[in-house]
């Protein structure tokens, strides 16, 4: 991956400053250290740098077509690029590079916009065509590359990251609340909504089409699973499942070891990274991997015996950082600059540790098992939702409220998603400013469109629960401020092999009984696994990590830390109450009290982690 930024003039009158590009493409150097390169007409401004990965001296881009009317930069693999390449060869298509992204532009000239039914890869690019006037902006199924744009005096200004698009001068910092709202309420941030007013956030599985000034956002892909009754899913039987699953996350890991430079793998003990660090180990066993975990001194979080004793029976050369609450003090503002968010836990600060360990040891590239929790119902959510089926509910007045509300946000009413809405509104209420409650109706998150809700109707519990988690978890948090933007802070790409769209497509075919078999999480995928990896790993209980909070933090007495959170500072930014900060700062103190992570939300990590947003970007306080 790189990173890829640009100007369109959509008036095409040759408005754009050509020394704007510059300072747009330098802030993103950390995505790309190994080259830069831009291209400028006069109308259209691009810039690029790039992790040579694939093709270390022929895969500088921008790239053009044979007769130069089309040029494109592109963030991202495509993983299924040696297949398109012989395709598009024999239909007479000329390659000037060895690079996985050329074959973009190619298939663009021969399928054009249903190009995308045939990519298998993460990816977000940019193709301009000459000869129609028109510009193509498209984001992978998953969103796991990065894609931001706004619109500006009819300029069009996109990057991979929103710091590019703030060097330009025209574009104005200022704190999108609906957004702080969706980052209270949810996982992390939704759909196309961004921390910054008027920035958006291509969605994933859509492309955007610009001509004539007009903007079109299509839907090419989304996780829809059948509906029950309408198209009932055929059961093959249990053997039929594991077989062709093993084959088809062999074939992802396959196609995800593609690169010329070595690949690294993450290891965390739990049974997903095991997975993928077994079969990797499998298919290429003359490799000598680097395998990379976290640990903590806390041992409750630790799970360094697991990581061990797999990377010592894979023969891995494995790496191990030991990880401390004063690294998670000294990385917070480093986090929250790379993830462009505020954050509800201080995880980030890990994951941005292991890729500076990754990127030490010379690898550029890592594996990781992110995804199947979501797609192999591995969360206890899964659990609670076949407890609930199964029992008889009561309802009095507030449980009937927050069940109307149920089925505003998700069509039906008997799904819980993390918490009742009703009750935490009453929470954030208390915790907002006076002038932000003055108009709060008009930020509150459950006031604007979250997900489609028809994606929701007439499907197994845990079937909505997994598309839910896909589009509200994976998609702007896993692989996106966790995943994406903490690798690229050290110059890594990781890749996702759950994440491929062949296994994803058969994921939505199995019986929801092989995934929660009772009230055994991700059935097939252990069972599955039994083939390869020992007892130890598919049989150890789930492990849910929680990261420490900012109850801990807080004891530790840190100046910055406590600058941030200040009465001082939170009544000059205006955003939060600052009689509730100090309540909740005295109440998390107390050495009595501790949270029920993640079952207790931490209001106070999100207020810091906000109030180092507001610091990190020079945004506007709102007095």
């Amino acid at each position: 991956m790189c990173g890829i930024c640009g100007i369109v003039d959509l008036k095409f009158k040759k408005r754009i400053e050509e020394s704007l590009i510059y300072p747009m493409t330098k802030i993103l150097q950390h995505r790309g250290p190994d080259a830069e390169n831009f291209y400028y007409d006069g109308s259209i401004s691009f810039g690029f740098t790039r992790l040579g990965i694939i093709d270390l001296t022929g895969g500088i881009q921008p790239i053009f077509n044979e007769d130069r009317s089309i040029v494109m930069i592109c963030n991202g693999e495509i993983f299924n690029y040696i297949e398109l390449r012989k395709l598009l060869e024999c239909k007479g298509h000329v390659f000037r590079t060895n690079t996985d992204v050329e074959t973009l532009i190619h298939l663009y000239e021969e399928k054009g916009r249903d190009m995308f039914n045939y990519l298998n890869g993460q990816f977000s690019f940019v193709i301009f065509d000459y000869k129609t006037r028109s510009l193509l902006c498209g984001r992978d199924h998953f969103g796991i590359a990065p894609f931001f744009y706004t619109v500006v005096d009819d300029f069009f200004i996109f990057g991979s990251e929103i710091k590019s698009i703030l060097q330009h001068p025209a574009v104005k910092r200022e704190v999108d609340l609906i957004g702080l709202d969706q980052i209270f309420t949810f996982p992390g941030l939704i759909g196309s909504r961004t921390m910054f007013k008027n920035i958006r956030s291509l969605d994933n599985g859509h492309y955007l089409e610009i001509r004539d000034q007009n903007i079109n956002e299509v839907e090419y892909w989304d996780l829809v699973y059948p509906e029950t009754g309408v198209s009932e899913i055929e059961d093959k039987g249990e053997e039929y499942y594991i077989e062709r699953l093993d084959e088809l996350i062999t074939n992802s890991i396959k196609l995800r070891l593609r690169a010329d430079v070595p690949v690294g793998l993450y290891v965390s003990g739990g049974l997903d990274s095991s997975i993928v660090a077994s079969k990797a180990q499998i298919l290429r066993p003359q490799n000598s991997y680097k395998s990379f975990s976290i640990d903590f001194l806390d041992k409750e979080l630790s799970e360094s015996k697991y990581q061990r004793f797999l990377a010592n029976k894979l023969q891995f050369d494995h790496h191990e950082i030991m990880f401390t609450m004063q690294d998670i003090s000294q990385r917070l503002s480093k986090a929250i600059y790379y993830s462009e968010t505020p954050l509800k836990e201080t995880y980030n600060c890990a994951s941005m540790a292991l890729s500076e360990k990754v990127r030490n040891e010379n690898i550029k590239v890592v594996l990781t098992g992110e995804g199947a929790d979501e797609l192999f119902a591995g969360y206890i959510g899964y659990r609670f939702d076949k407890m609930r089926e199964m029992t008889e509910s009561s309802f009095n007045t507030e449980e009937m409220k927050e069940r109307m509300l149920r089925l505003e946000l998700w069509g039906r009413e008997d799904f819980i998603y993390e918490r009742n809405y009703g009750a935490f509104n009453k929470v954030k209420f208390e915790l907002y400013s006076p002038q932000i409650n003055s108009y709060y109706s008009d930020i509150n998150c459950m006031n604007h469109p979250l997900i489609n809700k028809d994606r929701l109707c007439n499907r197994d519990v845990i079937h909505v629960r997994s598309y839910v988690d896909y589009k509200m978890r994976i998609v702007n948090h896993l692989v996106a401020d966790h995943g994406d933007r903490m690798a690229y802070a050290n110059s890594i790409e990781a890749r996702y092999p759950f994440l491929d769209k062949e296994l994803v497509e058969f994921v939505k075919q199995i019986p929801t009984t092989y995934l929660l078999n009772g009230f055994d999480e991700k059935y097939i995928l252990k069972r599955m696994g039994e083939r390869f990896l020992p007892q130890k790993i598919t049989q150890r209980e789930k492990f849910s990590f929680v990261a420490p909070g900012s109850c801990e933090l807080l004891k530790r007495n840190n100046e910055y830390i406590n600058d941030i959170l200040s009465y001082e500072t939170i009544k000059r930014q205006g955003y939060f109450n600052p009689d509730t900060v100090e309540m909740l700062k005295k109440k998390y103190m107390s050495e009595d009290f501790n949270l029920n992570v993640p079952f207790d939300p931490d209001l106070l990590i999100t207020v810091l982690t906000f109030g180092v947003f507001i610091k990190e970007f020079n945004m506007p306080n709102l007095n």
